[in-house]
């Protein structure tokens, strides 16, 4: 009996340090628990205080990276056979697949929209990808019937980027320093950066009706062309359509800055050729055959069409596209009725038709070098 009191008395012992180890350990782990718990709330104060605010960095980097990505191989591989790029025709085999880019165009515009809004929190550097992303948006879309559609999106969209983003910053009242809430701007129209600025101006040009949105832009357009840099942007860009979208009597304010930007591209440079290049299609050549049509067209805006056209018609294919749209014909007329004193247009439209095998001499412009 009495070992088995020992064993028992051994037993009861053991059962106590046991659980006297286990609430120990119970202890501990409530301890840990309640520290974790203080430790996840002192981590959610951040998040409460910034919940309004996008993406971290980080993210928009990967974003503005995937975005200069599809915009330079994708978006900008634009099909149109009015603008004649004949090497860009393998690129899209279906009208199915331009719908497709389309229709997706049409989504994602209204959600970068949106996106603009963030702008001021985010890295300048990551500003022209979204840019150039929404301007080649609006390219493709230049082909299809999906515009209508976004006609609001599209008006707000150009008015932000006229304007620029300015916001007030984070707007919560539990923040100790006032310091967060300074104003914070994005500027994109209105940027020192050129090609930032550039892509901007192009997308106002596209966006915007109010006619001094538009003076402005071609003003700051022409302004941008005056450089090299300017001029390699308007090719790279592809901007004749954008331009030729304004060249029309409707838009007889502006008709003579239209003109003009365009003209910036013919000054001797090395994108000269390339201008020409991109001029010599049927899309062009019809907007100026409307143009011509014109009745007591105003003699500034013809001497300045006249000057494109005689360099133009310096290239022997542009021969056809002058008389598929009967321009060699108009052209005719305006030299036969435009009295001698105005000098310049009279030696302008006489070298046209000389490059075009109309007229046997070239007998002003002889005069004229004397």
């Amino acid at each position: 009996m009495e070992i088995q009191a020992k064993r028992v008395q051994a037993r009861l012992d053991n059962l106590q340090r046991k659980y006297e180890f286990m609430t120990i350990q119970r202890l501990k782990g409530n301890s840990h628990s309640a520290h974790g718990m203080k430790s996840l709330k002192q981590e959610k104060i951040p998040i409460s205080k910034t919940c309004k605010v996008p993406l971290n960095a980080q993210v928009y980097e990967l974003l503005a990276m995937f975005m200069d990505w599809i915009s330079d191989h994708h978006l900008s591989k634009l099909k149109n056979e009015e603008f004649g790029i004949e090497a860009e025709k393998p690129l899209i085999k279906h009208a199915s697949q331009r719908n497709d880019i389309q229709e997706k165009c049409v989504k994602l515009l209204p959600v970068i929209a949106e996106q603009l809004q963030w702008m001021p929190f985010v890295n300048a550097k990551h500003h022209e990808p979204f840019v150039k992303f929404i301007y080649w948006s609006l390219r493709q879309l230049d082909a299809g019937t999906q515009h209508s559609t976004l006609t609001s999106t599209l008006r707000r969209l150009g008015e932000d980027i006229f304007k620029g983003i300015v916001t007030k910053g984070i707007q919560d009242n539990s923040l100790e320093h006032s310091g967060e809430n300074k104003p914070k701007t994005a500027a994109f129209f209105k940027s020192p950066n050129l090609p930032l600025r550039f892509l901007s101006t192009l997308i106002v040009l596209k966006t915007v009706t109010q006619a001094d949105y538009l003076a402005q832009a071609f003003d700051s357009l022409c302004l941008d062309l005056k450089t090299d840099e300017g001029k390699t942007l308007f090719l790279d860009y592809q901007a004749v359509p954008v331009i030729l979208g304004h060249l029309r009597i409707s838009s007889k304010g502006l008709l003579s800055n239209v003109i003009d930007s365009l003209l910036q591209m013919t000054v001797e440079s090395k994108s000269l050729q390339p201008f020409l290049e991109a001029c010599s299609n049927t899309l062009f050549f019809r907007t100026c055959s409307v143009l011509l049509r014109t009745p007591k067209l105003d003699l500034q805006i013809l001497e300045k069409l006249s000057i494109i056209l005689q360099k133009l018609s310096k290239i022997k294919s542009n021969k056809k596209l002058f008389e598929l749209f009967t321009i060699h014909l108009m052209l005719q007329e305006i030299q036969r009725t435009t009295h001698p004193e105005h000098a310049f247009l009279c030696i302008n439209l006489n070298s046209t038709l000389f490059n075009l095998g109309l007229t046997k001499c070239n007998s002003l412009v002889s005069n004229a070098s004397h």
